[in-house]
């Protein structure tokens, strides 16, 4: 019980770290907020310009492709952390020892903070991004607390999914001296794979089944095609179900992976 308080208190202490980190640097907030505002300026002038000539792509018509498209833009910022370049940075000045040793689990503290700063920056996007596309493009969110829960439920498996995926692979800076090619590898892949560019079912048919193999669509595709009505609730059960085992695979994977590459550590500098 003492234990379980301590953990409590610790993760408390990092969820507020994280809070006053996130908000901290308004500057930093608000050029990155209106680089992506003219971005979902520019990706909704392509598809209204896209559906000029035609009333469905891919069996949707141009109101759903909009407001996933908007949605999608929302959450990818979200997803955009990768792990790799943390991990290259600690092993790079040696500060990985002190992470190492500090008295509380170290991928679940990462974990928390990295909750903290998802779900904060969540609320930034829909508070102000999500007004502009209601206000702009006149897109109609869903106004079913039951929609917004399965989302919410969906997103967070999602990013804890892709949470583990980029501890797996910021496993790999243990071994390599430059990390910046693997995370501009990571972010092309996640791109196209997450949905944050168009519907997977827009793909061809032989990268949709890529899509499925791989956890990116998970943070991104899925729980956005619930919000914006492509899926229909009636297919939460199997969803759901999906996700935990991906996530139960993604967590075993990582924690196996970790323990295995932390043997092999080369400071470069520090």
């Amino acid at each position: 019980m003492n234990k379980l308080a301590y953990r409590l208190r610790t993760y408390r202490s990092v969820v507020g770290m994280n809070i006053k980190e996130m908000l901290a640097y308004n500057l930093w907030f608000w050029s990155q907020l209106g680089a992506h505002l003219f971005l979902t300026i520019v990706y909704v002038s392509f598809w209204k310009a896209l559906y000029s000539e035609r009333e469905t792509i891919a069996g949707l018509t141009m109101q759903q492709t909009l407001t996933y498209i908007i949605l999608a833009r929302m959450i990818a910022p979200l997803v955009q952390w990768g792990y790799t370049q943390e991990f290259g940075y600690w092993i790079r000045e040696g500060t990985i020892s002190s992470e190492l040793l500090r008295p509380v689990d170290f991928q679940e503290r990462i974990f928390v903070g990295h909750l903290t700063r998802t779900f904060i920056a969540l609320a930034q996007q829909l508070l102000v991004t999500g007004s502009f596309a209601v206000l702009v493009f006149d897109i109609r969110l869903p106004t079913d607390p039951l929609i917004w829960l399965s989302f919410l439920i969906s997103l967070l498996l999602g990013c804890s999914i892709l949470f583990c995926f980029d501890w797996i692979f910021g496993c790999v800076a243990f071994y390599s001296t430059e990390v910046w090619g693997l995370q501009v590898v990571r972010g092309s892949i996640l791109m196209l794979f997450s949905g944050v560019l168009l519907p997977l079912t827009m793909l061809p048919s032989s990268l949709q089944t890529v899509a499925q193999w791989m956890p990116f669509a998970q943070s991104v595709s899925i729980p956005v095609s619930l919000l914006s009505g492509i899926t229909p609730l009636d297919q939460l059960g199997s969803i759901w179900l999906q996700q935990l085992a991906w996530l139960a695979a993604m967590l075993m994977l990582s924690r196996l992976m970790f323990q295995f590459s932390v043997r092999k550590i080369t400071v470069q500098g520090g």
